[in-house]
């Protein structure tokens, strides 16, 4: 198969570079950070509805997977991916992935089944809008997660529900009915928090095996989302080294031009290069449902997850002892992919997932 993006995708992610070029430095990711150590641990509606999230949503980025119908682009993981991946490569502090990535295709999609059909359509005739327009975001939280990313100062939560009776189900959840508790996170802009709510038929939007449909596809859209921020972080983190590389001096010559630091950086090169293809391959897959978009998606994000890992792993390599400093901007690309490479589930439960849907495939063949 070739593939390629069209003319227009690059040119969005080019405009997306360039705007969070010029207003997510690491200067502004500092502030957040120091924010974190403060009195309300950046817990604030402001620390979420920020002028960047508007001028992310005023670009269309914030709603391009929402219908038209609602003030969105109408577009679809394909035409996303890149921009997730510039909002990695910058280690956007805003929840893109946790509010257009999954939370808005999930609002969008109607025909959970006749008994919500009228419940799901009034939740999207309300959110979707305000998610477009930037004033609404939204954290997602499947069965069993111990913390939820993005959950702190969201609007809305989409959580998954496994009853001890009955099957899996799906609920959307106002602000107003939760209470969240932030939790301690390596980084702490993904802004981490534990949900408490009382399941109820108020906020029931999909049960049984329509729920549980809804749920596989936001993991693997989850897993899809994190692996491309991934291949940003580790561009940024090759950048980062390869730039300090250039200047750092030893023995009168840039370290750049020792062989030994030559080889680190290319072998997290190699890595990025595999998994930038294997991921854009997902996201086509995710958007035409092939029947082993689940399979690609886990794929993606082992081979993301383990770029990311390398990546940092050289990039403190080459730093040396500069790079473990608060002063040194190399520990705000770290923390983030340090906590997005097990996020969604790490490179070898990713791997396992891939095992059994090849040995399945197999067995069905046979």
């Amino acid at each position: 198969m070739q593939f390629s993006f069209t003319e227009q995708q690059t040119d969005f992610r080019d405009a997306v570079r360039q705007m969070l070029d010029r207003e997510c430095t690491p200067a502004d990711l500092r502030v957040l950070f120091d924010a974190a150590d403060g009195s309300d641990g950046g817990t604030s509606p402001s620390a979420v509805h920020t002028p960047r999230w508007n001028a992310l949503a005023d670009m269309g980025v914030v709603g391009l997977t929402i219908p038209e119908l609602h003030g969105g682009l109408g577009l679809t993981d394909l035409d996303l991916v890149l921009l997730l991946e510039e909002a990695g490569r910058a280690a956007l502090p805003e929840p893109i992935l946790e509010t257009t990535a999954l939370a808005a295709p999930l609002l969008a999609r109607t025909g959970f089944g006749p008994e919500h059909g009228t419940e799901i359509g009034a939740l999207s005739n309300h959110w979707l809008p305000l998610i477009a327009g930037g004033d609404a975001v939204a954290a997602v939280g499947l069965p069993g997660m111990p913390a939820v990313p993005g959950a702190v100062g969201a609007d809305l939560y989409i959580l998954g529900y496994a009853p001890p009776d009955g099957g899996p189900e799906i609920h959307a959840v106002p602000a107003a009915e939760v209470l969240v508790s932030r939790t301690a996170s390596l980084d702490p802009t993904r802004r981490l928090g534990t949900v408490d709510w009382t399941p109820g038929p108020d906020t029931l939007v999909a049960t049984g095996s329509d729920a549980g449909w809804a749920l596989a596809v936001l993991a693997d859209r989850a897993a899809l989302g994190t692996a491309a921020e991934l291949v940003g972080l580790t561009d940024r983190l090759i950048t980062i080294a390869a730039d300090y590389a250039k200047e750092r001096k030893q023995f009168g010559r840039a370290i750049g031009s020792f062989q030994a630091v030559k080889h680190l950086l290319a072998g997290a090169q190699v890595k990025l290069e595999f998994a930038r293809p294997v991921t854009y391959a997902a996201a086509w897959s995710l958007t035409h449902r092939t029947p082993d978009a689940s399979r690609r998606a886990s794929m993606a994000k082992a081979y993301a997850s383990e770029a990311a890992t390398e990546a940092a792993r050289v990039a403190l390599q080459v730093h040396g002892a500069i790079g473990y400093t608060w002063e040194c901007d190399l520990h705000l690309f770290l923390k983030r992919a340090w906590a997005l490479a097990p996020a969604w589930g790490d490179a070898a439960e990713h791997r396992s997932r891939v095992l059994a849907s090849v040995v399945d495939e197999r067995a069905e063949q046979a």
